[in-house]
């Protein structure tokens, strides 16, 4: 897979990761409780944790494992969030992000749909796939507007240790060709 280093939708414009993003995803999400609630990691504790992130991104871009992509309003070029693209063969699992400021605007579904319609059109890409905690109502939301279905339970599947040390159900949504 060879994705393009940049998206643009009617709002936003994604695009890969700068070493000099980390002190704004670390002010305007990375350390907030809120927004790392269903996060599989927790909330960073200095802007040196996340430019660390930000440079493993960057070394899985490289190495073709996994590409993130800042989300930011066409206007300004300031991350109000994150989509990342983690591909396994044939299937693409996506994983995002948003600042609470920006809750509740349509931007994750706007960012989710850009990314998955790109996928989509890939040769080798047969399904595009994303998982929720089953208490995590706004992110099934962002699925199902990016045009994924939800297939299935899935029990004990995943840890959210801001929430539990506990494996906790999750929901699987999936688009498929």
């Amino acid at each position: 897979m060879n994705p393009p280093e940049q998206f643009e939708t009617e709002r936003l414009i994604l695009r890969k990761p700068r070493i000099d993003d980390a002190p704004v995803i670390f002010a305007t999400y990375a350390q907030d409780a809120e927004v790392t609630r269903y996060m599989t990691w927790r909330p960073h504790k200095n802007v040196d944790e996340t430019f660390r992130i930000v440079e493993l991104m960057l070394k899985l871009w490289e190495e073709g494992n996994a590409y993130s992509y800042m989300i930011t309003l066409k206007d300004l070029d300031f991350a109000i969030g994150m989509i990342a693209m983690h591909p396994d063969g044939f299937k693409v699992g996506l994983g995002y992000v948003l600042a609470r400021p920006h809750w509740g605007k349509g931007y994750t579904p706007e960012a989710a749909l850009a990314v998955t319609n790109w996928l989509l059109k890939q040769p080798d890409v047969y399904r595009v796939f994303a998982i929720c905690d089953v208490e995590n109502l706004a992110s099934a939301r962002v699925m199902e507007k990016a045009g994924m279905v939800r297939e299935g339970l899935l029990g004990k599947y995943i840890v959210h240790p801001n929430i539990s040390e506990v494996p906790r159900d999750s929901y699987m949504y999936a688009i498929v060709k």
